[in-house]
């Protein structure tokens, strides 16, 4: 039976968007005192691409009946899947040594982010068919190899190792919550960690990335440059935090201020008590979601809206991890919030099908 969306989700990524917003604004206005992109380009693409594309994509979506993704879910991957090979072909744009985006015309994009849900789509459909034997070799882990395998196989030629942990992360849970075998989790989880330190031997800038992790101290003027800078800005907001637009580290000091030390931002100018509600609304938005999840009328819209959460939130805490030192640099975005008009319109786009999911399912008492 269809319902209206389900409104304490909805109220919550309203707060997460508008909070969001005014974050990325006071960071952006950083800019104003560097070189590089300027102010108008950034919030141009932050609003036509992110939030106005977003938005309406999230409209549209949570309309359609999330049961029609289950038939095109392997079209999308491979459509997705090309998208983002072709980052790595001329037809793609470098950056800080990463291929990562197309560009049409003056806009650019990251397909990985459309990647990233495709994976978790195909990998829904697959589990919900195969619901009662999901406890098998055949069942649970080969798909999950094959999806989740593929997929990182693109991304670490790009490379973004950070991905690569995202759809394991998103994929697992999914295993987790179909009813999967604990072992083979842990299996898993076991493989995922000698992926990651292999590909650390081999790149020295990752290697770089968790030898400042474990001592940032180490050489603070250099690879642990933007970790000690987003600490004292933290640091230096206090309780209540400096105001609105009163941070001094965006203007020079801190590194990325509009993406990966965005937190930083927040943290100096609404102090703890901002950065604290931030970190709780994420939280909420994983608890609403997988109520969500647990109330959805079929497996393959429960395992959908577990990897979607997944992906949305584990992005966002590993953004806010690594800017407080608790976890190595990953260049994740902060969604909602950091820079990146692809991640905040995928975002939108990805909460639209969990709002559709909402529609239909049951409701208690």
């Amino acid at each position: 039976m269809k319902h209206s969306v389900d409104t304490p989700f909805l109220i919550l990524v309203s707060f997460l968007v508008v909070f969001g917003l005014l974050i990325f604004t006071s960071a952006a206005l950083g800019l104003l005192a560097r070189g590089g992109a300027s102010f108008t380009s950034v919030a141009t693409n932050q609003a036509l691409l992110g939030l106005v594309l977003g938005g309406l994509a999230m409209s549209f979506l949570s309309r359609l009946d999330y049961r029609r993704w289950r038939t095109a879910t392997p079209y999308l991957f491979a459509v997705a899947l090309i998208l983002t090979g072709l980052t790595l072909t001329h037809f793609g744009v470098s950056l800080k040594g990463a291929s990562r985006w197309l560009s049409i015309g003056p806009f650019s994009f990251q397909p990985q982010e459309i990647l990233k849900f495709a994976a978790v789509a195909l990998l829904a459909a697959i589990y919900a068919a195969h619901i009662r034997d999901i406890r098998s070799f055949r069942f649970g882990i080969v798909p999950f190899l094959g999806v989740a395998g593929v997929s990182s196989l693109v991304l670490i030629l790009q490379p973004d190792t950070a991905g690569v942990v995202i759809i394991f992360g998103a994929c697992a849970a999914m295993l987790f919550a179909a009813g999967g075998r604990v072992s083979y989790l842990a299996a898993l989880a076991l493989i995922g960690v000698i992926v990651v330190g292999a590909l650390a031997l081999q790149r020295p800038y990752l290697r770089a990335r968790f030898e400042t992790f474990l001592n940032p101290a180490q050489d603070a003027l250099g690879a642990g440059f933007q970790v000690q800078q987003s600490l004292i800005a933290v640091g230096s907001g206090g309780f209540w935090g400096r105001g609105f637009g009163q941070s001094i580290e965006k203007f020079s000091y801190l590194p990325e201020p509009i993406g990966d030390s965005i937190f930083a931002v927040a943290g100096e100018e609404f102090g703890f008590v901002g950065s604290t509600a931030l970190v709780l609304l994420f939280a909420a938005f994983v608890l609403l979601g997988l109520r969500i999840a647990a109330r959805a009328p079929d497996a393959f819209g429960s395992l959908l809206v577990v990897g979607l959460v997944v992906l949305i939130a584990g992005q966002s805490f590993i953004n806010i991890a690594s800017s407080i030192g608790l976890l190595p640099l990953s260049g994740e975005p902060l969604i909602f919030v950091s820079h990146g008009g692809t991640a905040l319109a995928t975002a939108l786009a990805e909460v639209g099908v969990i709002l559709s999911v909402s529609r239909r399912m049951k409701h208690v008492g």
